[in-house]
């Protein structure tokens, strides 16, 4: 199969966040700390480590600012970071026409501002489905509760037979996780969908189309990976838990930014070891002990 070269990524991160009311009436849930970190770091970190630098993160008209005092143009970490305005939550597939002129003929990935990756398998795993050319790359996981989620039934090689939106009698168990890599049919896919009952453009939809052209691939995610949807206080708190043990067992932050740019290539070890003296604490610390390690080999 060929291999396309550009790929871009977007990051939705709008919404009201009403599953974290009252937090979110003050303050957009993906700017809230999961242990020494924003929220939005671990998506945009996935995205980075996939290899990709040209990202639109799409918000709400009130938290454009707060995202760009945060994580500005991106070149801090060598990438390229637009925003854009969605006025209001009409559904996962409606980034793609909010984003069509961003997206343009090229191939692009769409991860979910509260959706969390971990596992020393999944990044590789993030790669090689972003190198495909042609159809929409999607991940399943198992879980207990698959009602809850876009449920994806495979056959016994993992080829997609049939998608559902938070079906009542699942067919299978395999849950579709918030990112998906799509080639450039997906803007006149998305262009092309009646609104749901609940007057969303559903991403299940879209999914469908695919899989109707024959062209939604699945990969089911190996045993070590771990996914987090930090929409409740539930499972954001046990995300912070997961970061800190790991980090604290493994003695590697997760989601570093500056540390995944200069292992990519993003930026130069002048321009790491420039930002590694700007952060007079833990964080700060950290990125000298990278330092360190790097000069003594």
């Amino acid at each position: 199969m060929a291999l396309s070269q550009t790929q871009k990524g977007i990051i939705l991160a709008g919404g009201s966040g009403t599953r974290l009311h009252p937090v979110t009436m003050g303050v957009n849930k993906h700017l809230l700390s999961v242990y020494d970190k924003p929220l939005i770091y671990y998506p945009l970190s996935v995205l980075m480590m996939t290899g990709i630098q040209d990202i639109l993160l799409i918000t709400t008209p009130l938290d454009v600012e707060p995202f760009q005092r945060l994580l500005g143009d991106g070149h801090r970490w060598g990438i390229s970071i637009r925003y854009v305005v969605q006025t209001a939550p009409r559904g996962l597939a409606d980034a793609f026409i909010v984003g069509r002129e961003f997206i343009g003929h090229d191939k692009v990935a769409l991860i979910l501002g509260d959706n969390l990756f971990f596992g020393d398998s999944f990044t590789q795993a993030a790669k090689n489905t972003s190198a495909h050319q042609t159809g929409a790359f999607l991940f399943g996981y198992p879980v207990n509760d698959p009602q809850h989620y876009g449920v994806v039934e495979l056959d016994s090689h993992h080829r997609a037979l049939a998608i559902e939106e938070k079906p009542s009698h699942p067919k299978s168990n395999y849950a579709v996780p918030g990112l998906y890599f799509y080639d450039h049919q997906i803007v006149d896919i998305a262009a092309s969908l009646e609104p749901s009952p609940r007057g969303e453009l559903e991403i299940t939809d879209a999914h469908r189309i695919y899989l109707e052209r024959g062209e939604l691939h699945v990969h089911v995610l190996e045993k070590d990976v771990t996914w987090l949807d930090a929409g409740t206080p539930e499972t954001l708190l046990e995300a912070t838990q997961y970061v800190r043990t790991t980090q604290n067992s493994r003695g590697a932050k997760i989601a570093c930014l500056e540390e995944i740019a200069l292992n990519c290539g993003f930026i130069t070890h002048d321009r790491f070891a420039q930002l590694a003296q700007e952060s007079a604490n833990d964080y700060g610390d950290y990125l000298l002990h990278v330092l360190e390690s790097l000069e003594t080999t």
